[in-house]
């Protein structure tokens, strides 16, 4: 998620998405929202 928001901040956008897969179908994702 750190890279995630290091690379919003670096190209200058205000929402970005992360997403993990963790296997047996079952998966994870947030969504940040630079303020």
């Amino acid at each position: 998620m750190l890279a995630l928001a290091n690379e919003m901040k670096r190209r200058n956008v205000g929402l970005g998405l992360a997403s993990l897969c963790i296997g047996g179908g079952q998966g994870m994702a947030i969504a940040i929202e630079a303020v």
